[in-house]
């Protein structure tokens, strides 16, 4: 999920960037903190939108530069449990596929990706052994986030699930729309 949040801090406007409007300066120096930032409690921040509030500023005797509280706004994508993700599969592996959804990649573990026995190709390609379906590189799918891990906060770890009904390859959600209305 896509939030707007709103956030507050002291921001360190070194003495190079006195030559910029000081709001202009704090974005500056917003967007080189914030930006591609990854948190357990912001998600995968992607863009700083707007400085709000600039207080007065203040120095600290013996560094150069101006302090300033500020209030900003940030746009960030935070993943949340049992939500319904997009995306398209960027690669497959023999233990399943990575989709990329919004800034990061999920995986989908190959037990995960439909209900048939699932088989691994040297074409990179993920067949059900009696539903002939099957899943390649560039398709577009649907899914369920079923696992987050923040543990190694540089490289979040997001599983997903294919498994449900309305999931799975978008020609695939359709037909099994197509047959439900035929009942």
């Amino acid at each position: 999920m896509f939030y707007k949040i709103q956030l507050k801090e002291h921001v360190r406007v070194p003495p190079d960037m006195f030559k910029y409007d000081l709001s202009e300066a704090i974005l500056k120096e917003l967007k080189r903190k914030f930006e591609g930032l990854i948190s357990e409690e912001l998600g995968i921040v992607i863009d700083v939108l707007a400085v709000g509030d600039i207080g007065q500023g203040i120095i600290i005797p013996g560094d150069g530069a101006a302090y300033y509280e500020t209030t900003f706004d940030v746009v960030s994508f935070k993943p949340e449990m049992k939500e319904l993700v997009f995306g398209t599969i960027r690669d497959i592996a023999d233990f399943g596929a990575f989709m990329t959804i919004g800034p990061i990649d999920g995986m989908i573990h190959i037990s995960q990706t439909m209900d048939d026995y699932v088989s691994f190709a040297k074409e990179k390609v993920l067949s059900g052994k009696e539903s002939k379906k099957s899943l390649k590189v560039g398709d577009q799918c649907m899914a369920r986030i079923i696992a987050i891990s923040y543990k190694d906060i540089t490289n979040p770890k997001f599983g997903l699930t294919m498994r449900q009904p309305g999931l799975g390859r978008l020609d695939w959600v359709e037909e099994e729309g197509q047959k439900e209305k035929e009942k």
